[in-house]
Parts: C-alpha cells; sequence; structure tokens
C-alpha cells in the first residue's frame, strides 16, 4: 500500500513503515532514541513495537493516559526526564501512543532544547486518521482543548493497523467519528462507502482517510483559511467536551463521541444556514446515531455549552466562527451563527 507523501514527511503504513523506521534510525546518527509510552501502550503494544524495531531504545519514558493527563505538568515531567537522561538536539523521541500522547509527544519534542526530532506511531484509530497527521501538537488549558501548542512536523508518522487489536470498541469508534468527518468535508463518496461498510479498519479505509487530512494540510499547512474544513463538529463538539470533562457529574466522552454530536448540531446549523438538504442532514443524525448513544442535555447544561464556545481556536475578532455544510462533501469556513439557532439545533438533536 503506497505511502502519504506531505511537504515534509511520509506516512507509512505495514511493512513500509517498518522499512522506513529502520532505514531512517540506520541513516542518522542520533545521540539518544527515546521512547515515549503510555501504561496502556506499554503494556499492549510496546511488544510488538519490539519485534518491528531493530534499533536501540536508549530510555522509555512512561506518562498516563486520557484527555485529563493533557497539561503541561505531564509536559514537565518528560521534559524533566529528557533533561536528567541527558537527552541533546540529537536525540530522537518517538511517541507510541493515541492523540493524547502524540499530541504531547509532539509538543514536548519540538521544545526541548528548541526542537528534537520525533517520530509518532499511533495506536488508536482517532491518532490514526486525525491526531498524529498535520503536526498540531500541545496540550490543553484545565478543561480548554488544545489551548497551548505549536504547529511542527514529525520526522515520520508509522502506520500499524494491528495496533487496534488493541482497543475497546468505544475507542475504534471514537475514530470513526474523525473518518466520517472527512467524508463530511471533502468526499461523498468516501462517506456513503464509510456508512455502508462494516470493517472501516481496514488499511485502504484508514489510508483514504489520511490522505484526505493530507491534501487539506498540504495546501493550507498553518490554517489560515482551508484547514480550517477539518474543524467541522468541533466548534460545539469540543465545547461539549470540554463541559463533560470539567463536570464530573457527567460521563467524560471520548473525542470522537463529542464531535459526533457535534457534527449533528452543526450539520443543522448547515442546513439553516448554508443550503444543506433536509436529506442529507437526516441522513448524518441517522448515520452517527447508528454508532453513537444519544447524550442528554438539560436547557443548563447548554447555556453552559455554549459559553464555553468564546475559546474556540477559529475565533477572530470576538467572533465565533463555524464550519458548515453545503453538501455532503462541500464545506465552507468563518461562518457566523445567531444565536438562537443553537437551541434549535439542540432541540433537533434531541428529535
Amino acid at each position: 500500500m503506497d505511502s502519504v507523501k506531505s511537504q515534509s514527511h511520509e506516512v507509512h503504513i505495514n511493512e513500509l513503515a517498518k522499512a522506513a523506521l529502520n532505514q531512517h534510525v540506520a541513516n542518522r546518527t542520533y545521540s539518544k532514541i527515546f521512547l515515549l509510552v503510555d501504561e496502556n501502550t506499554k503494556k499492549y503494544c510496546l511488544p510488538v513495537l519490539k519485534e518491528i524495531f531493530d534499533g536501540p531504545v536508549d530510555s522509555i519514558l512512561e506518562i498516563q493516559s486520557r484527555e485529563e493527563n493533557k497539561h503541561i505538568q505531564t509536559c514537565l515531567q518528560i521534559w524533566e526526564d529528557l533533561s536528567n537522561l541527558d537527552g541533546d538536539r540529537k536525540s530522537l523521541l518517538i511517541n507510541l501512543g493515541g492523540g493524547v500522547l502524540t499530541d504531547m509527544g509532539g509538543f514536548v519534542a519540538s521544545t526541548f532544547k528548541r526542537g528534537i526530532d520525533f517520530i509518532n506511531i499511533p495506536t488508536t484509530l482517532l491518532a490514526m486518521v486525525d491526531a498524529s497527521i498535520g503536526g498540531k501538537t500541545g496540550v490543553d488549558l484545565g478543561s480548554l482543548k488544545n489551548q497551548i501548542g505549536v504547529i511542527n512536523q514529525p520526522q515520520m508518522v508509522l502506520i500499524f493497523p494491528e495496533f487496534l487489536k488493541t482497543l475497546d470498541p468505544r475507542q475504534i469508534k471514537s475514530g470513526y467519528a474523525e473518518m466520517l468527518k472527512h467524508g463530511l468535508i471533502k468526499d461523498e463518496v468516501y462517506w456513503q462507502d464509510l456508512i455502508n461498510k462494516s470493517n472501516f479498519t481496514d488499511a485502504s479505509c484508514i489510508q483514504r482517510s489520511i490522505a484526505i487530512k493530507n491534501e487539506v494540510v498540504l495546501q493550507d499547512p498553518t490554517e489560515q483559511g482551508l484547514r480550517k474544513i477539518l474543524n467541522f463538529g468541533h466548534t460545539l463538539g469540543h465545547a461539549i467536551e470540554s463541559y463533560c470533562l470539567e463536570n464530573h457529574d457527567r460521563k467524560t466522552l471520548l473525542h470522537g463521541e463529542a464531535i459526533a454530536i457535534g457534527m449533528i448540531l452543526e450539520g443543522y446549523l448547515s442546513h439553516e444556514l448554508r443550503g444543506l438538504s433536509k436529506l442529507s442532514l437526516d441522513e448524518i443524525k441517522k448515520s452517527f446515531l447508528r454508532f453513537f448513544d444519544k447524550v442528554d442535555f438539560t436547557d443548563e447544561d447548554i447555556d453552559s455549552i455554549l459559553q464555553l464556545l468564546k475559546y474556540d481556536k477559529k475565533n477572530s475578532h470576538g467572533n465565533v466562527n463555524f464550519v458548515l455544510l453545503q453538501a455532503i462533501g462541500e464545506a465552507v469556513i468563518d461562518i457566523e451563527v445567531p444565536e438562537e439557532l443553537f437551541q434549535k439545533a439542540f432541540a433537533y438533536y434531541k428529535e
């Protein structure tokens, strides 16, 4: 299966990934090679990586998984570990984990000694098709998603679908939401294929999702325009995710679960403001609710969620800017939404 090429690196899958990793390390004179894992990837994925990677690993650094640990204190721990273990500017950091880990590992590598090389080996479907692709790195600010970070590209991204066998179904579905998003914003044929497919974790589906995101990032690497379409469903989705994260009486939602809700809500806004057909809107809602349980929101919940919109990274000059759909496969950016439509969107979701 062909690799996906970006401006600065490639995304390799399966055997090509194995060959690329070993060749890259053999051809470089890294002073130290560090491997970043969490408690899950250390147990389930590290043994597999040891079969794949021929080179030496000088030190294994371990952090705690989950979104609530994606903060600057965890980065401080990693920076201190790298420093105490004699890491220098010729070191390499290999990030073995999901999106939380690759986001933080990339940020740590981009800032340690003002920048060292890093390689992402995503182990969740979400990270494979989204988080590890495109060079976004960083951490949360309290419960606010991805407020601190930089855009910096890895040396390569290596995809091994075998790692997906270690995940529970909820994690798989979380990644599926991002794959569906790629179809909604850029490729109606891919959307139709995914919603009618029983196995969406095969290498060809993953590769297509990566290719769609890569096509967008190549045209707008620093998110000045087109790249914003990748945030469809994320404006309200991130606010919902943050709200559930900071309220301990609510079930914490995985990223994909939150943006699935966000895509239904923003689909409704697209229908009202950009002419997305009612047929397409209902197809979007039906498709997501086949895989994701409906979440109950009170009026007080909704008010609190809407208050969090002011922290969205796409905002400009005090305005909350949305990505909406004109049709499935056609997204538009920088759309302002009248406040009265938010309640109607939640009402549609609840129906």
